[in-house]
Formats: C-alpha cells, sequence, structure tokens
C-alpha cells in the first residue's frame, strides 16, 4: 500500500506540472520555481509533513520535496542560530540533494554527446 500512496501522491504532482506545462505559457524554469516555493511554503505551513508521512516518496522526491527540505533547514538552523540560520539551514540542509544533482550532472555530460540546436 505504501508504493500505491507514494505513486498516487507522486502522480497528482507530475500532473499539475504537465497541465501546468499545457495550459500556461510558463516556462519550465518557472514551473519549477514556482514547485520549489510551494514546497517551501507548504513546508513551512506544516502541510508538507503530513503529506511525507502519507506519501512518502512520492512527496520527497519530487522538487517540490526539495523546497520542503529548503524550509525545515531553515527553520533548525534559526531555533539554533538565531538570524544567521536563514542563510545557512536551507544550504545545509539540501546539501546531499545539490551535490548528487551536480555529480550526476557532471557524469552525465561526460558520457553523453551534446550537440547544439540547429535555428530555423
Amino acid at each position: 500500500m505504501e508504493f500505491v500512496r507514494a505513486f498516487l501522491l507522486g502522480g497528482i504532482i507530475c500532473v499539475i506540472g504537465q497541465l501546468l506545462i499545457d495550459l500556461t505559457k510558463l516556462t519550465p524554469a518557472r514551473i519549477m520555481v514556482i514547485f520549489v516555493v510551494a514546497g517551501v511554503i507548504l513546508g513551512m505551513l506544516g502541510i508538507y509533513p503530513m503529506l511525507v508521512e502519507w506519501g512518502g516518496a512520492g512527496a520527497t522526491v519530487p522538487i517540490i520535496g526539495f523546497g520542503n527540505v529548503l524550509a525545515k533547514g531553515v527553520i533548525e538552523d534559526v531555533e539554533q542560530k538565531g538570524l544567521i540560520g536563514a542563510f545557512s539551514g536551507g544550504v545545509r540542509a539540501g546539501a546531499v540533494g545539490i551535490a548528487a544533482a551536480v555529480f550526476f550532472g557532471y557524469i552525465m555530460a561526460v558520457v553523453s554527446k551534446p550537440k547544439t540546436k540547429n535555428k530555423a
């Protein structure tokens, strides 16, 4: 049942993203920013932890989960370090995800054959 809930929640998040692509003129970069900011807001309101508890990886794997991780890190560091935690908490909490993205992006750049788009 855990896999079904993760699939459903992750699928709902993806459907929202696809609808934003299909029905608006938003660029993928802006949609990604919307998802990260939504994760931050939902995390700060205490809603996203409930989604993570219910949907597991369906909530933590998409980019919206990264926003939640940032918010969680900022909240923890502000409680421990004060105002300086607002600047360090998100980076500390998201360090593993950021490092993985850079590492795997580099590996894919080395392995693949990039081509430039022909502008007609």
